[in-house]
């Protein structure tokens, strides 16, 4: 029996065509290469060290020698922005990651078996809401101390429910299709079917719901470092740039500025890549079009 793709709008001839013609894809996609380009550029070049402290250089405005001026303790502040961005996506990739493997899986599994235990994961789901990401690092931090190691673990937990719910609802619309009930007419298990026909069908949901996680973890990890909690010094963060301006707000605000840009066009880009997928992965959307 032939299985459906999951993506069938990613395979119709245009589709490239139709995303070109999507301007929130475009928009978005464009910011998000300009994220990945900061961080990859930081792995080779940066205009200063964002590691040496030189007192001499303190506060000092955007010029030839540093593009984006000094923070207070003379670390080139374009170098620190670049760097930021590999802390940003590393939390992303690997907290996402968390939240996409074990949601998925769990969503999957309360769908394929019903009864007991869907509800016994869909209650565990609710539970976990009762505890948000920058709660949940404040209590491992109480407990194994602040770093980013605990803010990547407390985001991921964070969105192990979101991904089980979503995936839980799609899979049981996908179950409920007749090519499925053939399948299980032919004599298919459950975990074959869950994974030949389910997953690949759901496949363009989880990918949207990604990328939208994705911006949430940046936005948590940013706020977490500017408690305090997040990625510890010498590590540049956005988030603690922040921390570090506000008491610098007259004497220098583009000190705080540089960072909150970062922060505020990372997440509309991902954002808006995010609106683009759903659109162009949506078949009924798609034929609007």
């Amino acid at each position: 029996m032939t299985t459906i793709t999951a993506l069938p709008t990613q395979a119709a001839p245009g589709f490239w065509k139709r995303a070109l013609g999507h301007r929130a894809f475009v928009i978005g996609a464009v910011l998000t290469l300009l994220l990945i380009a900061m961080a990859g550029l930081s792995l080779v070049w940066t205009p200063g060290s964002p590691y040496d402290v030189q007192m001499d250089k303190k506060l000092l405005p955007p010029g030839a020698q540093h593009w984006l001026g000094t923070d207070p303790y003379g670390r080139d502040v374009a170098s620190l922005l670049l760097v930021g961005a590999r802390s940003s996506i590393l939390v992303g990739v690997i907290a996402v990651g968390i939240g996409l493997v074990v949601g998925t899986a769990l969503g999957l599994l309360a769908a394929a078996r019903r009864g007991w235990v869907e509800e016994a994961i869909m209650r565990l789901s609710d539970f976990s809401f009762a505890f948000p990401a920058i709660l949940s690092a404040i209590m491992m931090t109480a407990v194994f101390g602040a770093g980013i190691v605990n803010a990547i673990i407390a985001i991921g937990i964070y969105n192990i429910p979101t991904f089980a719910r979503i995936t839980r609802a799609s899979a049981n619309a996908i179950w409920s299709r007749e090519f499925v009930l053939a399948a299980r007419a032919c004599g298919k298990g459950a975990f074959s079917i869950t994974m030949e026909h389910v997953l690949p069908n759901i496949a363009s949901v989880l990918i949207v719901q990604a990328t939208i996680r994705f911006a949430i973890a940046i936005l948590a990890e940013a706020a977490l470092s500017y408690l305090g909690l997040g990625t510890q010094p010498p590590q540049p963060s956005w988030g603690r740039m922040l921390s570090e301006a506000q008491t610098l707000m007259f004497q220098a605000p583009l000190l705080a500025v540089f960072p909150g840009l970062a922060i505020a066009f990372a997440v509309l880009g991902l954002n808006l890549l995010g609106d683009g997928l759903r659109d162009l992965l949506d078949p009924r959307l798609a034929r609007k079009r």
